[in-house]
């Protein structure tokens, strides 16, 4: 059996993962689960730990513990990938169909950039066919 893919995970899948498995898709389970028998199976864009901060922020996520433990916690589920200058170009030249949001657009590049399909649901996204998306 060959080794499992590393998939780049979305910020709200990060989030239904610690709070709300329900809303994940049966498909998106199991290759979250296939993942995780690679070591580096999951990994999430650095964007995504500002965006986990911004929610709690908000009160979109309600936490139990600081959110400074609530980011190391998720830094060490999840291979954290740098937001790199090639990621930021190909940011850029996303089609128009993609999302405009610019967190939406770094996770996107980071997928294209590092050969990794994204998991999200966001429909948007997936519609854009711009890059490989599990869902």
């Amino acid at each position: 059996m060959g080794r499992a893919q590393v998939i780049l995970v979305d910020t709200h899948v990060v989030v239904w993962l610690a709070f709300d498995q329900d809303q994940i898709s049966r498909k998106a389970r199991t290759a979250i689960d296939d993942a995780r028998k690679n070591a580096d199976g999951l990994a999430i864009s650095d964007i995504t730990l500002m965006e986990l901060a911004t929610l709690a922020s908000k009160g979109r996520v309600r936490l139990d513990i600081s959110l400074e433990s609530f980011l190391q916690e998720v830094e060490t589920r999840f291979v954290v990938l740098p937001i790199t200058g090639r990621a930021c170009a190909r940011a850029i030249g996303l089609p128009a169909s993609y999302p405009q949001d610019p967190a939406d657009r770094i996770i996107g590049a980071t997928a294209l950039v590092e050969g990794l399909s994204l998991l999200t649901a966001d429909r948007e996204i997936r519609r854009s066919r711009a890059l490989r998306t599990i869902w």
